[in-house]
């Protein structure tokens, strides 16, 4: 069993390389957020969308878009799928409360009960830290655990402890949201759902010291293209060394605010194209720009656009099916749901090119 140590009044201080990192990767990110954060919404809706996939990936589960999108209008075949749509209400509960400038326990535990409160597992411990041991790999006993976090009783003041190190401002707010994170994960204060929870407060940090107004950075992107580098991050954090898993972040941030402007330039020309072509005029025009907002369309927020009118839902549809703007994702006649193909397209792309630049410096420096 596992202990970690309290750092509310740690010091850490980076070298002269680190902090360079720290510098250019949050430089990065003020960049991506005021160019392309408050003037391309649906820059917004995709990385909302990644980071949700990408985080729940982590955690070994796998979804499409489509299987997304199939999810937010109730179909459950995927219960992974389900579990990213409460995953991207979670991160999002919990990023907006930052905005505030706190993180508050009640927004932990607010965002853990959106992402939790449906579980048939788990669903009874939404919301609240956990009152029962718990540990991670092993099987049924603790005996052969990957890790065994502190014991429940112990659980409410290392949280204390932890807030009071993300209400700190005298750290380079990239370092702060990883150290937050590797702290999280070593109290483990929950029966489930620690890692997407946990990986939702670093973009809760980058939003609460400003680094971010609009973006929620998909850093989960980068990380779950090098799981078990990341898992090796924590195990060395609670040894007490931060530095590498500082930095990696940092890179982490750098190479998804790379990729993630580019894909806010390639969202763009669709955007572009798509108004003045088949959403150029009337309701097609009012669909265009809701579909700049989100790629997930629903039939509830399309009759909320054409104001109920379901001959007008059906043949805007057929048109933008036709025309190679949606595609439809469910087959049954109400409660359907569209995703934008460029989007989905694009937010496919967006993930491997993350990977592809991840595993190259992997290569390069012999990970």
């Amino acid at each position: 069993m596992s202990i970690p140590s309290r750092i509310a009044d740690a010091s850490w201080t980076p070298d002269d390389d680190t902090a360079l990192l720290l510098h250019r990767a949050g430089a990065a990110l003020l960049e991506l957020d005021a160019q392309h954060g408050a003037g391309l919404t649906a820059l917004t809706g995709v990385l909302d969308r990644t980071e949700a996939v990408a985080s729940s990936r982590i955690e070994e589960e796998a979804a499409t878009l489509e299987d997304v999108a199939r999810a937010v209008v109730g179909i459950r075949a995927n219960t992974s799928a389900t579990a990213m749509v409460r995953a991207g209400g979670a991160i999002d509960g919990l990023v907006s409360a930052a905005g505030s400038g706190r993180i508050t326990e009640t927004s932990v535990l607010d965002a853990h009960r959106s992402l939790m409160r449906d579980d048939p597992t788990d669903g009874r411990y939404a919301g609240r830290y956990r009152d029962v041991q718990n540990w991670i790999g092993g099987g049924c006993t603790p005996r052969l655990a990957r890790y065994v976090p502190p014991p429940p009783e112990l659980v409410p003041a290392l949280m204390d402890d932890l807030f009071a190190f993300l209400h700190r401002d005298d750290l380079h707010p990239i370092a702060q949201a990883a150290i937050a994170h590797a702290q999280f994960e070593s109290i483990h204060p929950f029966t489930d759902g620690n890692g997407r929870i946990g990986r939702a407060l670093i973009a809760a940090v980058l939003r609460r010291r400003g680094l971010t107004r609009f973006v929620t950075v998909p850093i989960a992107t980068a990380l779950v293209a090098e799981r078990d580098r990341y898992f090796w991050h924590l195990e060395r954090f609670r040894d007490g060394r931060a530095d590498e898993w500082v930095r990696d972040v940092a890179i982490a941030i750098g190479t998804v605010c790379d990729e993630a402007t580019l894909t806010a330039l390639l969202l763009d020309e669709v955007a572009v194209e798509r108004s003045a072509g088949p959403c150029a005029e009337g309701v097609l025009a009012v669909v265009g720009r809701a579909l700049d907002d989100d790629p997930v369309l629903t039939e509830d927020r399309l009759e909320t656009l054409l104001h109920g009118d379901q001959g007008t839902v059906d043949t805007v549809t057929d048109d933008l099916c036709r025309a190679g703007v949606l595609r439809s994702v469910t087959e049954r006649r109400r409660d359907r749901a569209w995703v934008t193909i460029a989007a989905a397209e694009e937010l496919a792309a967006f993930g491997d090119r993350v990977h592809a630049t991840v595993r190259q410096r992997a290569n390069r420096v012999g990970w």
